[in-house]
This record gives C-alpha cells, structure tokens and sequence, in this order.
C-alpha cells in the first residue's frame, strides 16, 4: 500500500484497513471485476449496445480494466447556483475546463448538464465517455421547492454522443411519484437506444429528522432507496456514504425487519455501506458513494476516506465533484487520482 494512504487516514487506519465484516458475507457479493459486463450483463435485458456502453465505461481512465469507476460530476452551476459552486475557481464557468478536469484526472467519465456537455460534444464525445445528467432541482424560484425536474430529452443526449444518463430521485418527497415515473420512461428510451443509466438515489423529507437526528443518510433508508433504484434498472446506483442507522425506527413509518440492525448491519462504515451493497442486487449492481461537499483542508482525507469504505464494502468506486473542481486545477487531478489509486491498491481488500 502507498504510505501516503495509510498516513492520510491517521489514526481511522487500523479502523478501516483491517476492518473485517461480520455482517454480509463477502462471498455472497457480486464484487467489481474486470469481466464485469460478462458476469453481470451478459445475461440480463440490456441490448448490444448498452453492453458496449458499459464496457466503454468501464475501460476508460486509470481505472479503466479494473471493474471500478471514478466519475467526475458537475451539475452543481443548476443544484446550488453558478456563483455558489464556481466563485472557488471561476475557471469552472467554462465548460471545457470541466471536461478538462476529468480528462487530465484520469476519470471513467464526466458527468454534467445538457449545456455544458452539448457545447464541447464534437470536440470531447470520443475523447472521454459523457454522462448526461438528464434531470435537476433548480434553487432560483421562491419559495425553494426540492424537486427534480426534466431538462432535456433523452434523443440530444444519444445525439451528442453520450454512452450513458444519470437522474436524481428524492425518495420519500412529495413529488417522488411523478419523479419516478418520469425517470422510469427516460431509463427504458436510454436503455432502448443503448445508453448506460446512473440514478442519483437520494432522500428527501424533513419527517426523515427525527429528534435532532438526521437519517436522510441511515444505511436502512438509504438501502431501501437502492433498492428502489436498480427495481427501475439503473445500471449504476450513485448514493450518499452512510452515516447512521435506524431511519425506519426512528420514523416509525413504513417497514423493517430487527435483523436488519441485529445481524445485517453494525455502527462500523463499512458494515453500514456494505448494507447500502446488498440492495443493489448483491452488488449485481455497481455502487458508486458521493464524495460530498467541499470543506477545505479536510477534503482529502475525507476523499481517501470515503474510496476506502466503499471499496472494501464491496462497492464499485466514487463520484468526487466539488472537492475536486473548488480548488486549482492541479489540486483537483491530485484529489481525482488520490482516490483513483485506492482502487488500484491490491491491497485494500474487500473486509
């Protein structure tokens, strides 16, 4: 293991490298690959062409051949605002420094908006697999409402060359059903043109705060929301890393199950995203966890942190923006290969 790794994690190393899970058997795992298309879709509904897709996903950047993926995402100019996510480096209005970024960091793929991919597409379609992020919740109506809402079609997205889509859902919001929905009939028409999907599976409802406690991120909550997630065929799950448990109890809404907490879960990180694992088909599946905003001096150790725990939980690698693209822009390829090299790392095992 490269020293740097075990040094950024300090005194969490012993914690997260020599972790071994109790909960759920590694070998029940379908665990990343480099036949992943083979051992997974092969035999599944996808066409020919998502398969293709899929395998050029898959074989792109650093990670390329690995059955993991580092995704760089920028969608954040629409979800916050442009001032909030780029004032840290106006460089980022361009959009050609975004894709720029995933480039030289050595991702699978970058994933934006209609406008920021559609105008650098004949430059960069063949250069670096696209992610159309086909759906956001735009924060400039008042009052703020959290709702996702179509931006584009699913046809410009195959047009500019696209290999895949990704979409958000607030589960448990009150516009969740119509979401779905819309989501659903978008994944068939991508999956129909050949397109690989991604579903941002996040919740969304302030009876998920119960006494001070905040369980949007609850393995069991977020779990379920995986679950709902690969149930529209999503190929690829993009959640939050978990940080509790007990969402449903906590709640007292809908249902669970005590070994749910008893048997299939403990408080340890890796155990609680293992679980996240488990809903997405056994890991049939691909999870990928959100590197989450950028705080500053911390963001690397909590980047390293957060590739450590989903690789050893049994997921299939990180979607890092923010902590990546508000800093200079050697700094984001330093944070992109950063947690690259924990995938690489062989040994940083599955727990």
């Amino acid at each position: 293991m490269p020293k740097n790794i075990s040094e950024l994690l300090g005194d969490k190393a012993e914690y997260l490298l020599n972790h071994q899970c109790e909960t759920i058997s590694k070998n029940s795992l379908h665990l990343p690959s480099p036949n992943h298309v083979d051992e997974t879709w092969i035999n599944s509904n996808r066409n020919n062409q998502v398969l293709r897709n899929m395998q050029a996903l898959l074989s792109h950047g650093r990670l390329g051949g690995t059955g993991y993926c580092s995704i760089f995402p920028v969608d954040q100019g629409i979800e916050h605002s442009g001032g909030s996510a780029f004032a840290p480096n106006p460089i980022y209005f361009d959009p050609e420094n975004i894709i720029k970024l995933a480039v030289e960091g050595g991702c699978n793929a970058v994933a934006s908006t209609y406008g920021v991919l559609g105008i650098m597409s004949r430059k960069y379609a063949h250069k670096i697999p696209f992610i159309v992020k086909i759906n956001h919740n735009e924060f400039l109506s008042m009052p703020n409402r959290f709702d996702q809402t179509m931006f584009g079609t699913i046809k410009s997205a195959w047009d500019m060359g696209a290999v895949g889509v990704g979409a958000t859902i607030y589960w448990g919001s009150a516009e969740s059903a119509r979401q779905l929905k819309e989501v659903a009939e978008a994944f068939e028409y991508a999956h129909q043109l050949g397109m690989v999907t991604i579903l941002w599976c996040y919740l969304r409802n302030n009876a998920f705060k119960v006494d001070g406690v905040d369980y949007h991120t609850a393995a069991d909550l977020t779990g379920q929301a995986n679950h709902l997630g690969v149930t529209l065929q999503a190929d690829i799950i993009k959640q939050k890393l978990p940080t509790n448990n007990g969402g449903y109890n906590a709640t007292k809404h809908g249902k669970t199950h005590k070994l749910v907490y008893e048997k299939l879960s403990s408080d340890h990180p890796i155990d609680l995203t293992r679980y996240q694992a488990l809903n997405c088909y056994n890991g049939r599946i691909g999870l990928i966890n959100s590197g989450g905003e950028s705080k500053g001096e911390s963001d690397m150790v909590e980047a390293v942190t957060t590739a450590v725990i989903n690789k050893r939980a049994g997921g299939m690698g990180l979607i890092l923006g923010r902590k990546a693209f508000q800093r200079p822009f050697g700094d984001g390829v330093e944070m992109l290969n950063a947690i690259q090299d924990v995938y690489l790392d062989d040994s940083i095992t599955i727990a």
